[in-house]
C-alpha cells in the first residue's frame, strides 16, 4: 500500500497503526513523529511564512468568501508518488487542500486512489476516524488496539476529575488577534480534565469572540492555544493580548492562571495526540491529582501581572 495523507493529524494517525512504511507523502505541515519529515511534501502554503496573526485571520475570512482553501496540492509530485489512499479532511475550509481539488486529482491519477474524507468534531470522533483509516488500510485489528488504549487514559482523567470538588471555571483561546473561542473538541477535554468551559461549545466550530464577551466571563483559568502555533511563536503575541482592555483585570490574570500551551502539535490536531492535550490540561488545572506522564512537557504558566 502507497499512502498519501494531506493533514498533519492523518499522518499521526497513520504512524500510530504501524503504517509509516507505508507512507510515500505528506503535507508541508506535517511535522510528527520526525521520521515524517524528509518525505515527499505534496501540499504548499498560501500564507507567507511571515505573516502576522492579523495578516493570516484576514486571509482566512478572503478565502472563505471564495470557498478557496489556502493550501494547494503539487499534482506533479502526488502523481510520481502512485498512492492507493490518500487521507484527507472535510472538517476545516481553509486548513488544508479543498476537498474537491483532492477528488478531482484522485480521479486523474492512473493508480485509483481511495480517498477518505476524516471529520472529526469530538473525541470520540476522533477515535472513529483511526478505525476509519485502520479499515482503509486492511489493519483493523491495530486501529482498535490503539483506540482502547487511548480511551483507557482518557477514562484515568475523568475517573481522577471525579473526585473535584470544585471545577474552575475556563475559556481556551485559540486565537488571539482577533480572539477566537475554542470549539470541537476542546470544550469537551476542558470538562474532562476538571473544568468548565465558559465560552466554547463543543462539538460547535470555533468562532470570533467579542474582547468584552470574554471580560464578562472573566473565566478563573485561561489557556491560550493557537491554532497551527506552537509555544514560542503564540509567545510572540501575548503583548497583543495584553493591550486590550480590562486584561489585567481578569481573574486568572490577577490569580497567575493563564498558560500557554503548543496548539499545533496538540489541541488543533486531531489525532492520537490529543488525549496527550487532555493530560497536559488536566495537569495544568489540578496538578494534585493529575499528574503530568512522562515525555509530556507541561503547559507554560504566564508571570502574574501586579
Amino acid at each position: 500500500m502507497r499512502i498519501v495523507s494531506l493533514l498533519p493529524s492523518a499522518t499521526e494517525i497513520v504512524c500510530q497503526l504501524g503504517l509509516r512504511d507505508h507512507l510515500v507523502g505528506v503535507t508541508h505541515e506535517c511535522d510528527y513523529p520526525a521520521s515524517v519529515l524528509g518525505l515527499p511534501k505534496v501540499t504548499t502554503s498560501l500564507i507567507p511564512h511571515d505573516a502576522s496573526s492579523h495578516e493570516i485571520d484576514l486571509a482566512v475570512r478572503e478565502r472563505l468568501k471564495t470557498e478557496r482553501a489556502l493550501y494547494s496540492l503539487d499534482l506533479p509530485t502526488l502523481q510520481s508518488l502512485r498512492p492507493n489512499l490518500i487521507v484527507t479532511q472535510s472538517l476545516c475550509d481553509v486548513c488544508a487542500v479543498a476537498e474537491t481539488e483532492v477528488q478531482h486529482a484522485a480521479h486523474s491519477l492512473p493508480s485509483n486512489p481511495t480517498v477518505i474524507n476524516l471529520e472529526p468534531s469530538c473525541l470520540e470522533d476522533v477515535m472513529m476516524c483511526i478505525r476509519t483509516v485502520g479499515e482503509a488500510a486492511s489493519c483493523s485489528e491495530r486501529a482498535e488496539i490503539e483506540i482502547a488504549a487511548l480511551k483507557r487514559r482518557v477514562a484515568i482523567v475523568s475517573s481522577r476529575s471525579l473526585e473535584l470538588v470544585h471545577r474552575p471555571s475556563v475559556m481556551l483561546l485559540e486565537w488571539i488577534d482577533p480572539p477566537f473561542c475554542a470549539g470541537h473538541w476542546s470544550p469537551e477535554l476542558v470538562q474532562l480534565a476538571g473544568g468548565r468551559e465558559v465560552i466554547g461549545t463543543s462539538a460547535k466550530r470555533s468562532q470570533t469572540t467579542p474582547w468584552n464577551a470574554i471580560v464578562e466571563a472573566d473565566p478563573e483559568v485561561l489557556f491560550i492555544a493557537c491554532c497551527g502555533f506552537g509555544v514560542e511563536r503564540t509567545l510572540k503575541d501575548i503583548p497583543k493580548l495584553q493591550s486590550y482592555s480590562d486584561w489585567g483585570s481578569l481573574q486568572c490574570v490577577r490569580e497567575g492562571k493563564v498558560f500557554v500551551v503548543d496548539g499545533s502539535s496538540y489541541f488543533s490536531r486531531p489525532g492520537p495526540r490529543l488525549v496527550d492535550s487532555l493530560e497536559i490540561l488536566a495537569h495544568a488545572l489540578h496538578p494534585s491529582i493529575h499528574p503530568l506522564p512522562h515525555g509530556l512537557i507541561p503547559a507554560l504558566q504566564l508571570v502574574a501581572t501586579s
